[in-house]
C-alpha cells in the first residue's frame, strides 16, 4: 500500500516539478535580462562613441522611416473608414476626427511603430550581434580590453530612445493624413471639422503618455533583441548560422508579445 502512494505521489509531483522548474528558469532568465539592461545602460556612450550613436540612429530611425510612413498611411485611413462607418450609425461622424486622433496617439502610433521597428531594425540588430559572437569577434573584444556591452549594445538602446518618440510622432501625423485621405476626401467629411476635432480632443498628457510608451517600447526592443544576439552562442537547440537565425526569429516574437504586455501595463498606469 505504501508503494502504491509513493507511486502516486511521484506521478502526482512530476508535472508539478517541471512547472515549478520552468518558472525559476524563467525568472532566473528575467534576472538575467534585466542584468544586461543595467549594465548596458551604464555604459550608455557619451562624446567618445557619439559617431558610434548616430550610426545606429541612421540604421534604426532613418531607415526604418519609409515602412513607418506607409504602415501609418494605411493605418489612419484603414481607421478612418471603419470609425466613419461606426460612427454614422450613431450620428456621430463629425467627431471621427476626435476618435481616430485618440486613437493614433494614445494605443495604434506607439505600438505600430514598434513592431515596425522591431521586424526592420530588431531583427538586424540581434543577426548583427549574433554573428559577432560565433564569428568570435566579441570575444576578440574582450581580448582588447574594450567592453562588448559599452561598444556593441549601449550605442543601439541610446539610439532606440532617440529614434522610438520620433518615428511615433511621424506614424501619427501620417495616420492624421490617411484619415483626412479618408474622411475628408473620399467620404465628404469637413476638413475644417476634422482638424479642429483633432486640435481640440488631443491633449499634451495623451502627447506624453505616447511618448512614454514609446521610450518603454525602445528599451524592450533594444534590449530583447541585443540579448538574444549576444547570448547566441549559448543556445541548447542549435549552433552556428542556424542559431543566429533561431535567435534573431526568438527576439521578433518575444519583443511583439512585450510589446502589447507593455502597453497594457503602461495604459493601466497612465490612465
Amino acid at each position: 500500500m505504501s508503494i502504491y502512494k509513493s507511486i502516486t505521489l511521484k506521478f502526482i509531483m512530476m508535472p508539478l516539478n517541471s512547472i515549478g522548474k520552468s518558472a525559476l528558469n524563467q525568472i532566473a532568465l528575467l534576472g538575467k535580462i534585466l542584468m544586461f539592461l543595467a549594465a548596458s545602460l551604464a555604459g550608455i556612450p557619451g562624446k567618445r562613441q557619439f559617431s558610434n550613436t548616430m550610426k545606429h540612429v541612421y540604421s534604426i530611425g532613418v531607415r526604418s522611416t519609409l515602412i513607418v510612413m506607409l504602415v501609418g498611411l494605411f493605418t489612419g485611413m484603414v481607421l478612418g473608414l471603419q470609425l466613419y462607418y461606426t460612427l454614422v450609425k450613431f450620428g456621430s461622424q463629425g467627431v471621427l476626427g476626435s476618435a481616430l486622433g485618440l486613437t493614433l496617439v494614445r494605443e495604434l502610433g506607439p505600438v505600430l511603430t514598434a513592431i515596425m521597428i522591431t521586424a526592420r531594425a530588431g531583427s538586424a540588430m540581434t543577426t548583427e550581434i549574433g554573428i559577432q559572437r560565433i564569428t568570435e569577434q566579441i570575444d576578440a573584444l574582450f581580448t582588447m580590453g574594450v567592453d562588448p556591452l559599452r561598444y556593441l549594445v549601449s550605442p543601439r538602446i541610446a539610439a532606440s530612445i532617440i529614434t522610438f518618440p520620433i518615428l511615433t510622432a511621424l506614424f501619427d501625423i501620417i495616420g492624421f493624413l490617411g484619415g483626412y485621405i479618408t474622411g475628408v476626401v473620399l467620404l465628404g467629411l469637413d476638413s475644417g471639422a476634422y482638424f479642429y476635432r483633432i486640435h481640440y480632443s488631443i491633449s499634451f498628457a495623451d502627447i506624453n503618455g505616447g511618448s512614454i510608451k514609446a521610450i518603454v517600447f525602445a528599451l524592450i526592443v533594444s534590449t530583447a533583441c541585443s540579448f538574444n544576439g549576444y547570448y547566441t552562442h549559448l543556445r541548447s537547440d542549435s549552433f552556428g548560422a542556424r542559431a543566429v537565425g533561431l535567435s534573431t526569429t526568438s527576439a521578433v516574437v518575444v519583443s511583439s508579445v512585450l510589446i502589447l504586455v507593455a502597453d497594457y501595463v503602461v495604459t493601466s498606469f497612465l490612465l
